[in-house]
């Protein structure tokens, strides 16, 4: 067995054997691994080298959404979120920086919640979403966060559904520290494999993996650990929502079933079941995230003082 990317652990075992149910980008079947010590939950190989085939141009993070009132009511919530988050930050102007924020449809929202908000970045792999970025006044580097050289400094840095998706997440949080302006702010959300849905799904598809492009996937034990002897401090950590992971488990399951029909051409995102799937579940998470472990987590990391 594998040992664990995070604690290197050699008390692994098989956790799922889980293909592309999202978007059919391969046919592969892909093996996830958990370990019995921290909780990470960890795909074996990982698929460095299929990067332009398993994030295809439909990727939902690459084109514009629909303003259904599912993404209304999410837009809603993550304004109030970073309002709160940004009267942590001291000063008249505010840098972002949004890694993995293909069109930049945050660093926008970001910058319509906060007047000092001056410079907005963002940072992904992919052609299409440059575009639209730029044209919507974000600047864009085409490319991974550990290939982006700037003499910027920000305030905010935005790791939103980022480092579930790279092979070694300790290099790039540490690229991102080293970006922050003095006082500055990381914000992530990842997945939780500590959750209802993992357990209920993992023997038929739990959206969590979102196989095969989640590579590495955390607890809030494995993610402290992580962090261990790095000069990053959680401030706080909040368990919120995973109406999309319920959805993609719900419809995948519906899929094999034969009651629904999903494909290339018609991903689970676009799914007209989507939306309302995701509404109801994002309900009852709210209700029961103050209680429960839900399938996702905000962490807020700042640099220690020293």
């Amino acid at each position: 067995m594998p040992s664990c990317p995070v604690c290197q652990s050699t008390t692994t075992a098989l956790w799922s054997v889980a293909r592309d149910y999202e978007y059919f980008s391969t046919s592969k079947d892909y093996h996830y691994f958990q370990c019995a010590d921290c909780y990470s939950i960890f795909i074996d190989p990982i698929p460095a080298d299929e990067l332009m085939t398993i994030y295809p141009s439909n990727y939902y993070s690459f084109v514009p959404g629909k303003k259904n009132i599912v993404v209304r009511i999410k837009e809603w919530l993550d304004k109030r979120y970073f309002q709160k988050i940004l009267k942590q930050v001291p000063g008249n102007e505010i840098n972002v920086l949004d890694v993995g924020g293909g069109t930049g449809w945050l660093a926008g929202l970001i910058k319509n919640t906060d007047k000092r908000v001056v410079h907005t970045q963002v940072v992904d792999i992919d052609n299409k979403a440059k575009k639209i970025a730029t044209d919507n006044g974000h600047a864009y580097f085409e490319g991974t966060l550990e290939n982006f050289d700037t003499e910027e400094r920000y305030h905010l840095v935005l790791m939103l559904n980022l480092v579930e998706h790279v092979s070694d997440p300790l290099t790039v949080l540490q690229k991102a520290a080293s970006l922050l302006a003095p006082n500055g702010i990381i914000v992530i959300k990842t997945p939780n494999t500590k959750c209802r849905d993992a357990s209920l799904f993992k023997n038929t598809y739990w959206g969590g993996l979102h196989a095969p492009r989640h590579w590495i996937i955390f607890s809030e034990k494995s993610f402290r650990h992580m962090i261990l002897g790095t000069d990053l401090r959680i401030d706080q950590l909040n368990y919120t929502q995973g109406a999309p992971f319920w959805a993609f488990s719900i419809i995948a399951w519906l899929h094999k079933k034969r009651m629904v029909h999903i494909s290339a051409a018609r991903p689970i995102v676009f799914h007209p079941l989507f939306p309302f799937i995701s509404g109801l579940f994002a309900a009852i998470d709210f209700v029961r995230s103050p209680f429960a472990k839900t399938a996702q987590m905000f962490i807020v990391l700042k640099k220690a003082e020293k």
